[in-house]
């Protein structure tokens, strides 16, 4: 991967700008958890109305400890299946803005399998992790594709990791003893049941 661009995307992210990075599933559209401004951009510009959360990537698990309430079902789902296509929906600790949670006191949370996303985030520190697409249309799967739908001025770097056609992650959430499955996507249904 071309370093200046990994570079210029974690000083975008730095600043409160907007950035469009690859994870292991689609394309995801990423901005500092810190930056009031930036969080409100994708909103804004991907037309999602507020009143829905946004989620998170995390580098590891000593990250997502420092961001959210970890059940021991959390802790096991984690050791089991992240980094990877796994969403955790979690209690979210008092650093991370109710801009992002819509208010709510949980936020979906995972560590993606790629190499590209775990730099940026190891250098920034959590991103947002919602999907490069219009609100409720589907996400392109290539830089390309994904330019047409946002101007010029909305994102200050692609970072181009080739076609993502990955199925979306599954997302659990683990806020009790037992998981609730609220999307069923690449890890089936009887994998997570099957964690004791």
């Amino acid at each position: 991967m071309d370093e200046k661009i990994l570079s210029h995307a974690v000083n975008a992210i730095q600043q409160g700008k907007l950035i469009v990075y690859p994870t292991d599933t689609l394309y995801g559209l990423g901005a500092s958890i810190f930056k009031q401004d930036a969080i409100t951009s994708i909103f804004q510009i991907k037309g999602r109305p507020f009143s829905l959360p946004l989620p998170l990537a995390v580098a590891n698990l000593k990250m997502l400890s420092e961001y959210v309430e970890l059940t021991s079902l959390a802790q096991k789902l984690a050791r089991k299946f992240l980094p990877g296509k796994l969403t955790l929906v979690c209690k979210k600790k008092p650093v991370i803005t109710d801009l992002i949670t819509s208010g709510n006191d949980t936020v979906a949370v995972r560590i993606p399998q790629d190499e590209i996303a775990l730099h940026l985030i190891n250098k920034t520190g959590p991103i947002i992790a919602t999907s490069a697409n219009i609100h409720s249309q589907k996400t392109p799967n290539s830089i390309s594709e994904i330019r047409k739908l946002f101007k010029p001025e909305d994102i200050e770097v692609y970072v181009d990791g080739g076609p993502r056609n990955g199925a979306p992650s599954t997302i659990v959430d683990v806020t009790s003893h037992q998981p609730r499955i609220l999307r069923e996507g690449s890890i089936s249904k009887e994998r997570i049941l099957s964690i004791k």
